[in-house]
Order: C-alpha cells, then sequence, then structure tokens
C-alpha cells in the first residue's frame, strides 16, 4: 500500500506507555500509602496534609513523565513529527524545508518524495518536485492526456487567487526538467490548474439579534474555507456553498449563482470571483 497524506491522517496517536489520568495516578499512589501506613487514612485526604502535598507532586510528575515519553515516541514517526524533528526524519530521503515552509507542507512533500522513491518518472516524484520548486506552489498534479507522450503538470499558487503566474511556473519548469528529475523520453509541459473563475451570488437571512454587517465576515469565512479545502478536482457544488455560508448568526441560505453545480476534471482547478451576498431580511 503506498503511503498517503489522508492515510496518515486516519493514524490514532502511538502510546509507548499508557497515559493515565492524574487523579488515577493519584488514587493509586494514596491507596499505597495507605496500605503501607493504615494509621494515615483518612488524615492523607486532608487538603493540608503535607504527605497529601508530596503524593500530589509525585502524581503530577509521572503524569508528565508518561506523556513526555509518547512525544519522544511521536517525534520518531513522521505523521506525528514538527519542527526540527521532521526536518532530521525528511532529510533521510533527501528532503530539506524550503524557507517558511510549514510543517503540513513540508510533511506532504516528504511523503510524495517516499512514494515516488522509483528509477522511473512517476506521478508523484514530478508532483514531488513541482511542490519543492517554490513555497509558492500550493499544490500541482502530473498527469497524461490519454495516449499522448507529453506529461502535463497543472499548478496551484498560494496567491493570486490560486492562478499560477509565468515566473512560478518557469520556475516550477526549470526543476522538472533538470536532467536529474526528468525521464529523458518524457516532455514535460507545466500550465496553470486554474481553468475557471466562478463569481458567486446569494440570498441570506439572519436572525433577529445577528448583527447587519456579518455580510464581510460570511465573505471572508467562505473564501477561508475554499482555500481550505478546494483544490485540484474539488467541484464547487451549491450545497457546499450553502453549508459554509450558515455561520453563526445565519438563519437560511439561497444560492442564486451558480446555477448549478460546477464539476471540473482532476487535473483543474476553481477560483472564486467576486462574491455577492445580499441580506433580504430577518426570520426565527
Amino acid at each position: 500500500m503506498t503511503i498517503t497524506i489522508t492515510g496518515l491522517e486516519g493514524l490514532p496517536l502511538p502510546e509507548a506507555i499508557e497515559e493515565i489520568d492524574y487523579e488515577i495516578i493519584l488514587r493509586a499512589y494514596r491507596d499505597k500509602v495507605v496500605q503501607l501506613y493504615p494509621d494515615l487514612d483518612p488524615i492523607i485526604d486532608l487538603e493540608s496534609e503535607p504527605a497529601r502535598k508530596v503524593l500530589e507532586v509525585g502524581a503530577y510528575r509521572e503524569m508528565l513523565l508518561r506523556q513526555r515519553i509518547n512525544d519522544a515516541l511521536r517525534a520518531n514517526l513522521i505523521a506525528f513529527a514538527r519542527g526540527s524533528d521532521l526536518d532530521h526524519l525528511a532529510s533521510f530521503y533527501d528532503a530539506v524545508r524550503l524557507v517558511g515552509e510549514s510543517d503540513d507542507a513540508f510533511r506532504r512533500r516528504t511523503i510524495l518524495i517516499i512514494a515516488s522513491r522509483s528509477t522511473g518518472g512517476t506521478a508523484p516524484r514530478y508532483r514531488a518536485v513541482a511542490l519543492g520548486a517554490s513555497i509558492r506552489v500550493k499544490d500541482a498534479i502530473a498527469y497524461r492526456e490519454g495516449i499522448l507522450p507529453t506529461v502535463n503538470v497543472a499548478v496551484i499558487s498560494t496567491d493570486s487567487n490560486g492562478v499560477a503566474d509565468e515566473p512560478l511556473l518557469e520556475t516550477v519548469r526549470t526543476a522538472l526538467n533538470n536532467a536529474a528529475v526528468r525521464m529523458v523520453n518524457d516532455t514535460i509541459a507545466v500550465r496553470s490548474a486554474i481553468t475557471v473563475t466562478v463569481p458567486i451570488t446569494a440570498d441570506i437571512w439572519l436572525y433577529p439579534d445577528t448583527a447587519a454587517d456579518i455580510g464581510p465576515r460570511l465573505v471572508q469565512k467562505l473564501r477561508e474555507a475554499w482555500a481550505s479545502e478546494g483544490g485540484l478536482g474539488f467541484d464547487l457544488t451549491r450545497s457546499w456553498l450553502t453549508a459554509r455560508l450558515m455561520q453563526p448568526g445565519v438563519q437560511r441560505v439561497s444560492i442564486i449563482g451558480p446555477a448549478a453545480d460546477v464539476q471540473i476534471p482532476p487535473f483543474e482547478a476553481i477560483a472564486l470571483g467576486n462574491i455577492d451576498l445580499t441580506i433580504r431580511g430577518r426570520d426565527f
């Protein structure tokens, strides 16, 4: 099975040692002391009893120690490592963090590098190289159209509403055509993945006590949601728009445009255009 970010996200936190609640540890300490010194029962339960304070300190330190042991274990696993721990793990696979690259972005790129360690020019390999070409590359995909020999690479930018400008495309193009990267029989074509900009129009009804100036906040929330959830091959559906506009204070939403769901192939992406929200009134 190929390792993927999606697969890693479903993994539970590993435990080298059981993490026990502080109160449970304290109770175990208390019961052991009473077993050894029965005369301390029930004096040991008094908050003013010095021996009680000693037990509380010991229980708290054990809880912290158990957490620290598990943190040390997780720091050695790529799914959970962060900061310099992730840098050291990634270096084993010849992955180096870009200046300003976040842990999540670096982890994703490292996993792609692991998945693409092949003698051939695999799609994950080309995607990993594209992501490593610039911190401005939000995502990329390598694909062929039918039986044509050209390897197409579509790029989404972190800025400019996702549209990759020519300087960014040239940076990615140069990285992919490096002699150490490109297979000798591959022709690589790089383009922006953004193929359509969709304006959004919706009618909004508010609850009676909702502030009248909620409109700009709804627009911001919608753009933030699309930046986080949208991307390559992500269809823009009317139900998604309704769900993301149903923020606290909104009673109901009616999507006017787009008039139908906007569907795209896996190697294309959608950018949100102008967002026009009209407050139609208030209701319960």
